[in-house]
């Protein structure tokens, strides 16, 4: 397992208690090269010029399992795959790494020299593909809406069954 359960077995600190806040100044600043918005997706799927990969489960990706959200369709993006987040860690909870997570990916029809946009129920485990892109040295875009608003968009096209 990765996080606290893994940290404890192996010696490191842990904090409790509760933390005396820091004030500091920073600036924020938009920088959104690495997202897509619901009209970007609408495009791409008549373009198909990015990969999208659904990291959900393969019922829910296909319409076997009802969305759990009322009043989000079952299904997926037309013309995207399929790799549920979990299979990108092994048994303990660790990340496959090199040649087996590159066959996660490839196993999923990704061709990981192309453009990718990462998605999944509401943009949070779109993340953890994204993540594992980047550790094989590929940059993936985020559709932080996902199926929550594609799903729940009626004039969206969906798509049910295998890729």
């Amino acid at each position: 397992m990765a996080g606290l359960p893994n940290g404890r077995p192996r010696g490191r600190e842990i904090a409790t208690g509760k933390e005396t806040p820091r004030h500091r100044h920073f600036t924020t600043w938009a920088d959104l090269k690495g997202v897509r918005d619901l009209d970007q997706m609408k495009a791409n799927v008549a373009s198909g010029a990015e990969q999208v990969l659904d990291a959900r489960s393969a019922t829910r990706f296909t319409g076997a399992e009802e969305d759990p959200r009322p009043g989000t369709a079952p299904g997926h993006i037309p013309g995207s795959k399929n790799l549920p987040q979990g299979a990108v860690f092994n048994a303990d909870g660790t990340w496959k790494t090199g040649d087996a997570l590159k066959a996660e990916f490839e196993h999923a029809g990704i061709d990981l020299a192309k453009p990718i946009v990462m998605t999944c129920g509401s943009g949070i485990t779109a993340s953890v593909l994204a993540f594992g892109a980047h550790l094989l040295g590929s940059d993936a875009a985020l559709y932080d809406g996902s199926w929550s608003e594609w799903g729940g968009d009626p004039e969206t096209p969906k798509a049910t069954g295998t890729a």
